[in-house]
């Protein structure tokens, strides 16, 4: 959209921008200038497949977002750990599951007759940061069988936390921090309430290797940390079972309080509700600038529609007018037409306007962006 809209202007074509809601639109009869960059942060290549291994990376350009497509192609889908060279594609894959009933094994050609859509889902990276410009969050399409079904019908105690291990062996030594040992534990009430679900298909096809093929766990609202990739292994385990070397290692990124030693004492690795600017147009409307912020809000039960912005500190928030959240979708477009008053570098943050909702790292300042505005 952003692409073919500075097409038009640098054609000098008048850009007329749709009437909502019997208002006029603040841009109508403008012509669109430009595109502007967010400042101070990182400038890693967007879109691209990065490293290997479990240096693998992938971070998503999320300046192209509109509203005709908010679900993200396969291959655009952010990447945290690349496919391991020691797994070979096509060879025969079950899981494990071990619980006091005994043990067995399920195929992946059983899950896969078993699956059924599971909707729209959003995945975020809990290290999510603007050395990578936000991108590591994306929305697709899943299909896959819900895991508490599958520990029902091989009799898992309901009263049991399950661990949910994958394959998480590499070839060559990382030479990020990364931690190899894919694996998190949770409790019965934390399946159940995350709807959580073994995904086989991803976008209407099977999974990638680097997504997770042949089959990955989906927690619904849980930073993607906890979606463990390649799941070879499912057990029974109780509440004096130590946490994870994944748990421990997303501890400070998850908000729990230090390192707990046990799983039981980690509090679920959900993600707040959030907004951020994703795009900031540059328009001409009747010889003076105004700026069109472009933004997405996300996380918690729905994406909230109470939203609040501003500009610098010393200034009051304001409310976001374009907001138009839908209930069922995991993450939503915004709006926002902003005349700055002159010249300089802007701090762009939002907040809820209800208080009773916790957004720790919107409180924090975490997706604050900041822009450089060089003519008004």
């Amino acid at each position: 959209m952003a692409g073919g809209a500075l097409a038009a202007a640098a054609a000098g074509v008048e850009l007329v921008q749709f009437r909502s809601g019997g208002a006029e639109d603040p841009l109508l009869g403008g012509k669109l200038a430009g595109a502007l960059e967010f400042e101070d942060e990182g400038r890693p290549p967007l879109d691209t497949l990065l490293g290997d291994e479990l240096d693998g990376r992938q971070y998503m350009d999320l300046s192209h977002l509109d509203r005709d497509q908010m679900v993200t192609p396969t291959g655009l889908f952010y990447v945290r750990t690349r496919s391991s060279h020691l797994l070979r594609a096509g060879r025969p894959w079950s899981i494990r599951l071990t619980s006091r009933a005994g043990t067995a094994r399920i195929t992946i050609n059983e899950l896969n007759d078993r699956a059924e859509p599971q909707g729209l889902r959003l995945m975020e990276c809990a290290g999510n940061t603007r050395a990578v410009q936000f991108g590591m969050i994306s929305v697709a399409s899943w299909d896959g069988v819900p895991l508490a079904r599958l520990l029902d019908q091989m009799r898992f105690d309901h009263g049991a936390r399950i661990l949910v291990s994958g394959f998480d062996e590499y070839a060559a030594k990382p030479v990020t921090p990364s931690v190899p040992g894919a694996s998190w534990i949770f409790s019965r009430d934390e399946i159940e309430s995350s709807r959580a679900f073994l995904a086989t298909r991803m976008n209407g096809q099977p999974l990638t290797g680097d997504h997770g093929a042949p089959v990955r766990l989906v927690l619904p609202g849980w930073y993607g940390c906890a979606c463990i990739k390649w799941v070879n292994q499912i057990e029974s385990a109780d509440d004096t079972a130590a946490a994870t070397s994944q748990m421990q290692e997303y501890a400070a990124r998850t908000h729990q309080h230090g390192m707990p030693a046990r799983a039981s004492e980690y509090q679920p690795a959900t993600i707040d509700p959030a907004a951020m600017p994703v795009r900031i147009e540059k328009w001409l409307v009747r010889g003076r600038f105004r700026y069109k912020v472009v933004g997405i809000v996300w996380g918690g039960s729905r994406p909230a529609d109470n939203l609040q912005i501003r500009f610098r500190p010393e200034e009051p928030y304001v409310p976001v007018a374009g907001a138009q959240p839908a209930a069922d979708a995991p993450w939503a477009l915004w709006t926002h037409i902003w005349t700055p008053r002159q010249p300089g570098i802007y701090r762009i943050r939002l907040r809820l306007a209800d208080p009773s909702i916790r957004t720790r790292r919107m409180d924090a300042g975490f997706y604050v962006r900041q822009v450089l505005i060089d003519e008004v």
